[in-house]
């Protein structure tokens, strides 16, 4: 899907024009992966366009960033402000999805860099639809059991939502795409579902869902932990546990989750239908769950929405409406 640029990114401390925010061609990123970053969904609501999850995104990239010993120059609150600048700098109020992103910069160019190393950070909003396709949300995606495996454990930390990492997702998605798909499963090291290439998974059997645990060599996401909390206020039992490539195929429901992907069903897994084959109920009473928090049908009870505008923009608005 072509990017769609927009007006100007956040550049440690000031907006600049999306063409100008460069880097130089030795920043250890570059090279070696040395970067952790995040992806945050914007919602127009009747209380305006609200970041979803924005504090807790910024504060996963803070966590990313110690396990690789990166000292991120700016505050957490400094960056969870940046986040709503660029979007009102760039007038994407109706809904975007915002990147930010820590890297190590230009400094030693050895493996492992110097931790005393100059640490960037950028952030970029843009329009971005549904990730895995047009439709998909309502008809599900088809997706495929990858040939290339999940990290083992004690390798390269999953949890961490470092650049290097989706090294590992690029070549299930490459190899899904190659077959006719719209997304690979990847395998865990012990041969159990581990995750989609940039989506959690979850399967229903019989009125209980499941899902891996974070010891399957996932990401512990965002939407996934939505998810959860909405499936259990709903009355629905989620277990966390091992589950074998063959409960895939016989499952009565299959779907992702994912800043992008937000609640994707899926159809049908290495050409096996998914149940009926298509969007299951227990996906649909989910994603109704989860949408209705933009639209005001779900209750906030978490705390989930933060306002992208101030006060003041606020009030403007309105006046201008």
């Amino acid at each position: 899907m072509p990017l769609k640029t927009s007006k100007f990114i956040w550049h440690d401390g000031k907006l600049v024009p999306w063409e100008q925010a460069t880097v130089h061609v030795l920043s250890h990123a570059l090279h070696y992966g040395s970067s952790v970053f995040e992806g945050v969904r914007v919602y127009e609501t009747p209380q305006g366009p609200m970041a979803f999850r924005l504090t807790d995104h910024i504060r996963r990239m803070f966590s990313s960033a110690k396990v690789y010993r990166m000292k991120i120059p700016h505050p957490a609150a400094t960056l969870v402000d940046a986040c709503r600048e660029v979007i009102r700098a760039n007038g994407l109020l109706k809904g975007a999805y915002i990147r930010p992103i820590a890297f190590r910069g230009y400094g030693e160019m050895g493996v492992a860099g110097n931790i005393e190393d100059p640490v960037t950070c950028s952030i970029a909003a843009w329009e971005w639809g549904s990730y895995l396709g047009e439709g998909g949300l309502e008809k599900g995606v088809d997706v495929c059991v990858s040939s290339w495996q999940r990290v083992a454990p004690n390798t390269v930390p999953a949890l961490a939502k470092a650049g290097g990492n989706y090294l590992s997702s690029a070549l299930v998605t490459l190899e899904a795409r190659r077959l006719g798909f719209a997304e690979g499963i990847a395998l865990n090291s012990a041969g159990y579902v581990s995750e989609g290439a940039g989506e959690n998974l979850f399967i229903v059997q019989d009125g209980r869902i499941y899902t891996p645990p974070v010891a399957a060599s996932i990401l512990a996401g965002l939407t996934r932990d939505t998810v959860i909390k909405l499936a259990n206020a709903s009355g629905f039992e989620v277990v966390e546990q091992n589950i074998p490539r063959e409960l895939l195929y016989i499952a009565d429901e299959v779907f992702l989750t994912g800043s992008a992907a937000e609640i994707t069903p899926v159809r049908s897994v290495d050409r096996i239908e998914v149940g009926n084959g298509r969007r299951g109920q227990v996906t649909e009473r989910l994603q109704q769950q989860f949408f209705g928090l933009f639209d005001g049908s779900t209750a906030d009870r978490w705390s989930w929405l933060e306002p992208v505008l101030t006060d003041a923009d606020a009030s403007g608005r309105s006046a201008a409406v």
